[in-house]
Formats: structure tokens, C-alpha cells, sequence
């Protein structure tokens, strides 16, 4: 069982805060919270938006008051209990590591003492839980992030980031879904649209999903850049043993989707990889060994029980500044 305080966020808004530590105890609380307001919904509730700490409840004040609605909200969520255990959504990213998609994946590695492939194994071998949505549209806050990969910001911002980019902020790993400036390094990059707002569900993910990032290689980021630009793309979403696809392209259009990489897997680990003279061929060459990673971590997910939202009580906090990209 939890408690929490509720703030005033404006004349239509509250705020549900359950502690001001980032951690997966907090998070679990939060998706309780929500999944419960949304089987059982208030009248005048418009939206509720998770974040790392606290759960904004929207609603219309002339179909519900303040009074009403705090009491209601703590009627409901009398006795709350963290979400724990049961299957999760997982979806599968793919990403190509290293050279022109991953410029500063050598100063990652260098930082954590280890080699380039080292770290494409490990920022691969791991699922991401989603603490929250916010910067951009299908920007992902993930927890999880292996410590050997905490690496600082870049001391000079980058004015421009590619979409897709995949980088790490200090103690966080996340994707930037569109084109914007940001101080992370980027190690990879997706040719995946996690948001595209032409599609049936414009984000690809929400708070309280995992995401799985898939090394691949330059020829296959570029097959699947192109079924992405012609709609007939769809990005793989793993529930427990079961999976189900979702389209990462442009609404409309279906396809294979993640599987086409899984399928070339053997094809590309024994063919030889061209070096561009920019490092590429360092960073692609490890895609196979972070991907075999993935697998062979998979079936144990599928079959170990799943992340206990409650941790122990010596829980770190995450990066005070995690919202700073």
C-alpha cells in the first residue's frame, strides 16, 4: 500500500505525487494509479499523464470540481499497490551502432574502459522500461541503463540531432523521435519513426512498456529506412512468449517488419564488413554479438517472472537533471 499528495498544476489539473525518487517502486505506483482512473474512470477526467514522480489528472471544471474530484481520486486509489510481475509490452528497436550513426559510441566506450562492441553488447542486453514520455513527441525517459554505460553529457550541445538518434545522457539511454538540438551521445541511430503523426497511433510506445534495441547492420538500417519511407514497415512487439506487430511506418501498409533482420542474422555475421574510413565497420561488425546477446536473453525473460516494480529499499536515485537531453 502507498500514499501520495496531491498539488493544484493550474485550474483543470492535478497532480498524484508519489515520492521524488526515480525508481521502478515509484513507476509501478504511477501505472497502478492510471491503469485503476482508467478502468474505472471519473466524469470530467480528460487525460492522465504519467511522469516520473506523479501522475497529472486533467479534467473539465465545469463537469467536475476540485472537492468532487480529490475525492473521488482517493476513494479510488485506497490501498494502491505497485504494479508488479505479469506480462509487459516489449518492443524491438532496430538500431545500427557506430560510425556515422553512432559518432560518439568510441567516447562512450572509452569512458567506460571498454571496447565499442563491449558496449553495443551491453546497451543491447538489457530491456528498457519507459519511467515516462516528454521533450519531443515519442521521446522515451528509460530506466535501466547498464552503471558501466553512465557516460556525461557533451560539454557543448549539439545544435541538431538526426531523428532516430540513439544516444546516452548520464545515467539514461532514450531515442530522439525527431530532428531537434540535444547533449547526449549518440551512439546508434533507428530508421524506425517513433513518432509519426500520420500513423493510426502516432507513438509507437507508452510509459510503462520496454524497449528492446536490435543491432543491425548499415544494409539492413537501410532496408528498412526505405519500407519505413514506403508505409510497409511494422516494428515487432514482444508479450511474454507472444509477439504482435505495430506499424513503424506510415499508416496504411503492412509488413514483415523487425523480423527482416532476425531472418539475415546468420547471412551478415559470416559475410565480411567494408570499412568506410569512418569507423563504421567497427561499430556494425558488433551487431551480431549484441543481437545474439538480446536472443539469448529473451527466452529467460519469457520465462523468469518480470521485473518486480517494487525494489529494495536502498534503491539509487537517477541523474537529478534526467530531464536535461
Amino acid at each position: 500500500m502507498a500514499g501520495f499528495n496531491i498539488t493544484v498544476a493550474g485550474d483543470s489539473a492535478i497532480n498524484l505525487e508519489f515520492g521524488n525518487v526515480i525508481s521502478e517502486k515509484t513507476n509501478g505506483l504511477i501505472r497502478a494509479a492510471a491503469q485503476t482512473l482508467e478502468a474505472d474512470p471519473i466524469n470530467g477526467v480528460i487525460e492522465l499523464v504519467p511522469t516520473f514522480c506523479s501522475l497529472m489528472v486533467v479534467y473539465n471544471p465545469c463537469v467536475v470540481g476540485y472537492d468532487e474530484l480529490t475525492s473521488q481520486v482517493r476513494g479510488k486509489l485506497r490501498g494502491l499497490v505497485a504494479t508488479t510481475g505479469g506480462i509487459h509490452r516489449v518492443v524491438k528497436i532496430p538500431v545500427c551502432y557506430g560510425g556515422d550513426f553512432g559518432p560518439d559510441l568510441s567516447d562512450v566506450a572509452e569512458h567506460a574502459g571498454m571496447s565499442a562492441e563491449e558496449v553495443i553488447a551491453i546497451h543491447s542486453g538489457h530491456d528498457y522500461l519507459i519511467d515516462m514520455l516528454g521533450f519531443l513527441p515519442g521521446f522515451a525517459y528509460l530506466g535501466g541503463l547498464d552503471e558501466r554505460l553512465h557516460t556525461p553529457r557533451l560539454a557543448t550541445p549539439r545544435t541538431r540531432i538526426e531523428p532516430g538518434a540513439v544516444g546516452i545522457g548520464g545515467a539514461q539511454t532514450g531515442i530522439y523521435p525527431l530532428a531537434s538540438p540535444g547533449g547526449w551521445r549518440i551512439i546508434g541511430r533507428t530508421p524506425v519513426r517513433p513518432y509519426d503523426p500520420d500513423r493510426e497511433s502516432p507513438i509507437l510506445y507508452a510509459a510503462g512498456d520496454y524497449l528492446r534495441f536490435v543491432p543491425i547492420t548499415p544494409q539492413e538500417f537501410s532496408l528498412i529506412e526505405t519500407q519505413v519511407e514506403s508505409g510497409t514497415y511494422e516494428c515487432e512487439i514482444v508479450k511474454g512468449r507472444a509477439t504482435t506487430p505495430v506499424q513503424a511506418g506510415t499508416a496504411g501498409e503492412r509488413s514483415e517488419g523487425c523480423e527482416a533482420s532476425e531472418r539475415n542474422a546468420s547471412e551478415h555475421a559470416a559475410a565480411p564488413q567494408a570499412d568506410d574510413g569512418n569507423g563504421q565497420a567497427a561499430g556494425s561488425a558488433a551487431w551480431s554479438e549484441g543481437c545474439e546477446a538480446s536472443e539469448r536473453n529473451a527466452s529467460e525473460r519469457a520465462a523468469a517472472p518480470q521485473v518486480d516494480a517494487v525494489p529494495q529499499a536502498n534503491q539509487k536515485e537517477e541523474d537529478e537533471d534526467a530531464l536535461w537531453v
